[in-house]
């Protein structure tokens, strides 16, 4: 059985490598709690509250943070790997070198993030807010970025093939030395306006 724990506030808390599997938290508050390596496997964090929280090395498998607010929490070499993180927003996080295995990240909000040299693999982020953010250098393969918001993102160097760049308009967005393949430079081309002959 789940275990439930709604509307509690955890703070100042040394969760150093805790282990969460079986759990829902409905609308819980985190305050500065260190979760450096600890794990979530299959745990359910709803409407949770996460500010100054260190996520750094932890690992989440299965996992889901569904529309939590993440605000001035490092994430250090985190990895999530199939999580749920559907409406989720980061705000004024230290998110290098983020990992990310598959999952869905759809309207997840990281306007302005600093994503440079972080992976992004196999992941559904439709709709995902990638306003002002910095992508360069970074892995984003495999990658549902369809009707996402990338007004102003850098991505410069990045990885992007195998992922969806149909929301992309170069006009508006850095990427120089960007990485695609020739089905997604088609693509590009007749969001700019080319006719391919």
């Amino acid at each position: 059985m789940t275990e439930l724990i709604e509307d509690q506030t955890f703070g100042n808390l040394d969760w150093y490598a805790e282990e969460f599997t079986e759990r829902h938290y409905l609308r819980c508050e985190f305050l500065h709690v260190d979760l450096t390596e600890a794990s979530s496997r299959g745990t359910v964090f709803e409407e949770c509250v996460f500010g100054n929280v260190r996520f750094n090395a932890s690992r989440h498998d299965d996992a889901a943070f569904l529309r939590c607010s993440f605000t001035r929490c490092n994430f250090f070499e985190a990895e999530f790997t199939g999580c749920k993180l559907t409406g989720s927003q980061f705000a004024e996080c230290e998110l290098r070198p983020l990992r990310v295995a598959g999952g869905d990240w759809s309207f997840v909000t990281l306007a302005g993030a600093d994503l440079r040299g972080t992976t992004f693999s196999g992941v559904r982020m439709r709709e995902v807010d990638l306003t002002g953010a910095n992508c360069e250098d970074a892995v984003l393969t495999g990658v549902d970025l369809s009707a996402a918001q990338l007004h102003g993102a850098r991505f410069s160097r990045a990885d992007l093939r195998g992922s969806d760049l149909s929301a992309l308009d170069p006009t508006v967005t850095a990427t120089d030395g960007a990485l695609i393949n020739a089905e997604q430079a088609v693509v590009v081309a007749q969001a700019m306006g080319f006719t391919i002959g």
